[in-house]
C-alpha cells in the first residue's frame, strides 16, 4: 500500500541503517535499526504511523543531502 509521507525505504542488514525517503524528497538514514523493525514497517498497512510510532525519535538518525 503506498504510503502518504514515505515515498521509498531500505534496509542495511550489516549496518542497520533504515534509510527513508520522504515523499518531500527528504532523505534520512536511521542506524542501529534491528531488522525486525525494518520487516514491520515493510509490513505495516500505515507505513508513516508504523514510522510515527516506533521509529520516529527511537534511534539515532542523520539527515543525508536531497536528491
Amino acid at each position: 500500500m503506498p504510503s502518504s509521507v514515505i515515498k521509498y525505504f531500505s534496509y542495511d542488514v550489516v549496518y542497520k541503517a533504515l534509510k527513508i525517503i520522504f515523499l518531500t524528497n527528504t532523505i534520512y538514514l536511521y542506524k542501529n535499526v534491528p531488522e525486525k523493525i525494518y520487516k514491520m514497517l515493510k509490513a505495516a498497512r500505515s507505513k508513516g504511523r508504523y514510522f510515527n510510532r516506533h521509529i520516529k525519535d527511537k534511534f539515532e538518525f542523520q539527515k543525508l543531502e536531497e536528491d
